[in-house]
């Protein structure tokens, strides 16, 4: 499991590709049976990633010169998160992961967990101890990704788009 090639900020340049990988890896989850990010594919974006990425919190990995995968990391809750995390959301200490995407043509290499792992390294940076994130509640391969990655499963929530699992991590305290 080697370390990516590169890891940047995506740049309004990035835009179109980051959102071709979106409606890529809904396209693929509705060929699973899941409605996971079917509304990328109506068009419609509940994490506004454009805005994301004009704010820098998406991030690309890349393999060589190929996109492996992206993810959103936001240090302020979304209204999204707002809604899911309710009081929690205001406490401070958390990044909010959001739309991490895997490249099928990566699928299988461990990709995924490199990303989390990077995102694990990056969170201190934006001064913050807790990483917190949701799922679909019904996405049983996803939910077992999270926790066999150590994220506690703290509950369940549900909005107009169906019942979410969230999961929560405390990272170890820095050393000086």
């Amino acid at each position: 499991m080697s370390a990516f090639t590169n890891v940047l900020r995506a740049e309004p340049e990035h835009t179109q590709d980051v959102m071709r990988l979106l409606v890529n890896t809904a396209e693929w989850l509705l060929s699973k049976g899941s409605s996971q990010w079917n509304s990328l594919l109506r068009g419609e974006d509940s994490h506004n990633t454009p805005e994301a990425i004009n704010r820098g919190e998406v991030y690309l990995f890349k393999e060589e010169s190929k996109t492996a995968g992206m993810v959103m990391l936001l240090a302020n809750p979304s209204p999204w998160d707002l809604e899911l995390w309710e009081d929690r959301a205001n406490d401070g200490a958390a990044v909010y992961v959001h739309r991490l995407a895997v490249n099928r043509k990566f699928s299988g290499k461990g990709v995924g967990n490199r990303m989390m792992k990077w995102v694990e390294q990056q969170t201190p940076e934006l001064s913050r101890t807790v990483i917190r994130l949701d799922c679909i509640a019904s996405n049983e391969v996803l939910n077992r990704f999270y926790s066999k990655l150590g994220y506690e499963h703290v509950g369940q929530a549900s909005n107009e788009n169906g019942l979410f699992s969230k999961y929560e991590k405390t990272l170890p305290a820095m050393r000086d």
